[in-house]
């Protein structure tokens, strides 16, 4: 995700890890290194500034824990002042008002149409009976509402729109009359955002904001344009009082700035991230989840809550006794691959567990699950239960009678090692997040 500054991150540790302890000068000199990853991952510099000057003076502190290595005291010092930069804690949506409205703000081309669906998406996540209406006020860029009632269709959410009609504000009051008369419980208002600031869309958006009311005004800025996206909310917060921030395209190669820099620049939290281009690649901004990813220690917070969404604990309990007694057989693997399908790639799993190097990409889709099916199908019993070696010989006749190569019988067997390797740590993780989850020591510390 933010690829570059890991890199240099990991790096700088690395270079630490020789050290025997941590001194001024080895201290002054990696707080240097730092500040010029921060600053090359476009962090606003007066940020960075005081980033740095933060972690030099705990690194140096007594507050430093004396029983483990320099390294490591300074990763750790580095995380907790990364967490504390970014919030913390997870907040959560206010929602008051009836309906809760919430008005969606940025520039063009930050996702606020895509994440005006994705939020509603979210929220049906977490109550299936939850009435929501999207609010189609973009009328400046052309095909906007049709792209939302694709998005709401997708989302299965109805979309307020009015034909012909050119004032968004005359469209945000209508919609929530209607919404109102339909008892629904969350308007959430699509706005027209431009190629940069301008007094036209500012007084819009502050009529809009008169007029509906909104519990809520989420900035929508793109993880890719650094400490733009933080003077754009600075501007938006100025005029119209943000709530909060949801960072867009965390999928890609984000060079961190906003991440890092929007929260402490606006003194208002980033409460969502979109993390991919499916609807539901949408989730909560945890402070903690973000400081990992940043040191590329994996996501186990994000990992874990995967797992609790797909797996029952009746399922849970089941697959751990497998592993705990090593009865984890081939047609285990079948049905978890098609769980596993549901939360993801493979490949984005794997790079969520901490310590996981970065593997090449198995999708698992209905047709790698078919190819699956006829390998397994192809195996005598004893090789399903893993009771015989699955030597040359065998994979040729397996690969022969499935009808696929020989390259696909190895990728399979090697996938169900790393997949079985995968859930006998699941259940430890999920333990340790349980106990404490947003305390970094608790679970990455060992």
């Amino acid at each position: 995700m933010f690829g570059t500054l890991t890199q240099k991150f990991q790096s700088l540790f690395s270079t630490l890890s020789g050290k025997k302890t941590l001194t001024e000068e080895n201290v002054s000199d990696a707080v240097r290194q730092v500040r010029l990853a921060l600053l090359d991952a476009d962090v606003n510099y007066t940020v960075a500034s005081n980033f740095v000057k933060r972690v030099k003076e705990k690194a140096l502190g007594e507050s430093v824990i004396k029983a483990v290595s320099p390294s490591d005291q300074f990763i750790k010092v580095v995380h907790d002042e990364l967490v504390a930069l970014m919030g913390v804690e997870e907040s959560h949506l206010i929602l008051k008002g009836n309906p809760s409205v919430i008005l969606l703000c940025g520039l063009q081309g930050s996702g606020k149409t895509t994440h005006c669906a994705k939020l509603a998406t979210f929220l049906k996540s977490q109550d299936k009976n939850r009435k929501i209406l999207l609010a189609a006020c973009d009328l400046q860029r052309p095909a906007a509402v049709e792209q939302l009632k694709r998005l709401g269709a997708q989302a299965d959410v109805e979309v307020f729109s009015i034909d012909g009609e050119n004032d968004p504000v005359r469209v945000a009051e209508k919609a929530l009359e209607k919404a109102k008369l339909d008892n629904t419980q969350v308007l959430i208002v699509d706005t027209a955002g431009r190629l940069h600031l301008d007094e036209e869309l500012m007084e819009q958006l502050e009529r809009i904001k008169e007029k509906v009311v909104p519990s809520e005004i989420l900035f929508v800025a793109s993880a890719n344009t650094g400490q733009d996206a933080v003077k754009t909310a600075q501007e938006f917060d100025r005029r119209i009082s943000i709530t909060g921030t949801i960072l867009t395209m965390l999928d890609g190669t984000a060079r961190a700035g906003a991440a890092i820099s929007i929260r402490e620049v606006t003194q208002k939290p980033l409460k969502f991230e979109g993390v991919g281009e499916k609807i539901t690649d949408f989730q909560a901004f945890n402070p903690h989840s973000m400081a990992d990813r940043i040191l590329g220690m994996g996501d186990v917070i994000n990992l874990v809550k995967k797992a609790q969404e797909h797996f029952s604990e009746e399922e849970s309990k089941d697959l751990e006794k497998k592993l705990r007694k090593a009865t984890f057989t081939y047609d285990d693997y079948l049905k978890q691959m098609s769980i596993l399908k549901k939360m993801g790639s493979f490949k984005s799993l794997l790079k969520m567990m901490p310590g996981m190097p970065n593997l090449d990409e198995m999708q698992i889709d209905d047709k790698e699950l078919r190819k699956i099916e006829a390998m397994i199908l192809s195996m005598t019993p004893s090789e399903r239960e893993e009771k015989v070696e699955l030597v040359p010989s065998r994979r040729r006749r397996i690969s022969d009678g499935s009808g696929v190569k020989l390259d696909d019988v190895n990728r399979m067997i090697k996938s169900f090692k790393r997949l079985k390797q995968f859930f006998k740590d699941m259940p430890n993780l999920k333990k340790q997040f349980q106990n404490g989850a947003g305390k970094k020591e608790n679970f990455l510390w060992h």
